[in-house]
C-alpha cells in the first residue's frame, strides 16, 4: 500500500466570515500519484496550496504533510536574475543526485552554469523540477508548471514529472482540463464541488 504523502480531513477557510472557500473538504495523495485541481478563477486552488504549505491556517480540520518542494507557473521568477541557477539550487538542496536527476531530465549540467536569462523557459522550468526534487520531497506542489510553456514543451515537463512518481506524490494545479485528464490519477474539480 502507497504511503499517503498528503491528507486533509475536514478543512474550512474563508478570507471573510460570509465567504467560505473551503467546507468539510478533504483530499489524500498517495505516492506514485498525481492529484490534480481544476475550476475557474477565484475558487481557491492558489490558496489550497497556501493552505498545504502552511502559509495560511485552516478556521477547521487539519493538513498532515510529508516534506514537500513546489514548482511554480513562471519559471522566470521563481529565479534571481543575478545568481547562476547552480548557486540557486545549492543555496536550498542537497547536490548528490544532481547528475542521476538531470540526466534523467534530459538537461545539461552545463545550462546550471547559466544565469536564468540566458535559458529558454522550457530549459528554466526543467531547472526548477531539477531544483524540487533535488530538495527531496515526499510531495510535490506544481502550481500550473506548464501553462508558461508552448504546447511540445509541456509535454516534455509533465513527462519529466511524472518520471520521479516512484519517489513523490504530486499536487497539481492547472486550467488546463485535457493535461489534467491526461495525466492525473484523479481530478478534483473545485468550481463543480463547492468545496
Amino acid at each position: 500500500m502507497s504511503e499517503t504523502v498528503l491528507k486533509i480531513e475536514n478543512l474550512t477557510f474563508g478570507y471573510e466570515n460570509n465567504r467560505v472557500l473551503f467546507k468539510d473538504f478533504s483530499l489524500e495523495v498517495k505516492r506514485g500519484e498525481v492529484v490534480a485541481i481544476v475550476g475557474p478563477s477565484g475558487v481557491g486552488k492558489t490558496t489550497l496550496f497556501e493552505l498545504v504549505a502552511g502559509f495560511l491556517k485552516p478556521l477547521k480540520g487539519r493538513i498532515r504533510r510529508g516534506t514537500f518542494s513546489q514548482v511554480f507557473q513562471d519559471p522566470y521568477t521563481s529565479f534571481h536574475p543575478s545568481y547562476s541557477i547552480v548557486n540557486q539550487i545549492s543555496d536550498v538542496a542537497d547536490l548528490s543526485n544532481l547528475e542521476r536527476i538531470a540526466s534523467k531530465m534530459s538537461l545539461d549540467i552545463s545550462l546550471l552554469d547559466k544565469m536564468p536569462h540566458e535559458l529558454s523557459g522550457g530549459q528554466l522550468q526543467r531547472c526548477s523540477i531539477l531544483r524540487a526534487l533535488l530538495m527531496k520531497p515526499s510531495l510535490l506542489l506544481a502550481d500550473e508548471p506548464t501553462s508558461a510553456l508552448d504546447n511540445i514543451i509541456q509535454l516534455e515537463v509533465m513527462k519529466t514529472l511524472l518520471e520521479f512518481l516512484d519517489e513523490i506524490g504530486i499536487l497539481l494545479i492547472t486550467h488546463d482540463i485535457d493535461l489534467a485528464r491526461w495525466c492525473s490519477d484523479k481530478i478534483i474539480d473545485l468550481g463543480e464541488s463547492g468545496a
